[in-house]
């Protein structure tokens, strides 16, 4: 008789960040439909779960080091390209004759994108993230464990400037002239970045290291 040798457990931590993380890349396509208005800026509102990406990716980068990292934004594809499959199934699927017309038009405006705008969201969403850990890592191998909100800030800072040339590029580029749009979204992208991503990579990495600790 054999017996099997015992599987290595995942840390509490990265499996929290990781259902996280697949949950964020799912609904920021579904956000970016609605453009918010935060003082003089406009961005649509699927950066926010964006951020969270970047967070997240940053988070593990920091705990689990960048080969995590990237593992973890490539898995992202999977949930990323199957929500899109489904969409794109249900979109083709006949609606229910009972089904209120009004509700019927606002779920195909909204679930219903053209395909350059999908691709856009999948390059930028491929590499822009895959920029962040590798910056985030590089700064920390030079750094040294120090200095985690000025690693956090660069690195989102210059994958979502990546990240809005690629998608306004591929999604809009020979439909209507780009230049204004990416100058307003790069500009919202990169200020809630330096804002918001270098206090929540503290609290996400934070709460990684209490979870690790309860288990």
């Amino acid at each position: 008789m054999t017996s099997e040798a015992p599987s290595a457990a995942i840390p509490r931590s990265l499996l929290f960040l990781s259902v996280f993380y697949g949950g964020m890349v799912c609904i920021a396509g579904v956000l970016g439909n609605k453009q918010v208005a935060l003082g003089p800026l406009a961005v649509e509102a699927g950066i926010f779960a964006f951020l969270l990406l970047v967070v997240t990716s940053s988070s593990v980068a920091e705990l689990f080091g960048r080969a995590t990292a990237n593992r973890l934004v490539l898995f992202g594809f999977v949930p990323l390209l199957v929500s899109l499959a489904l969409s794109i199934a249900v979109l083709a699927l006949p609606a229910s004759p009972d089904m209120d017309a009004a509700r019927l038009t606002a779920f195909e405006t909204v679930m219903g994108g053209t395909p350059r705008i999908w691709l856009g969201g999948i390059f930028a969403y491929g590499i822009s993230t895959l920029l962040n850990v590798t910056i985030f890592s590089r700064l920390k191998a030079s750094e040294g464990s120090s200095l985690l909100w000025l690693r956090a800030g660069i690195a989102s800072v210059l994958s979502q400037i990546v990240d809005t040339l690629i998608f306004i590029t591929v999604a809009f580029y020979g439909v209507f002239p780009i230049g204004e749009l990416l100058l307003g979204q790069m500009l919202a992208k990169v200020v809630l970045s330096a804002i918001l991503v270098p206090p929540l990579v503290y609290a996400f990495v934070a709460l990684g290291r209490s979870l690790d600790r309860q288990g």
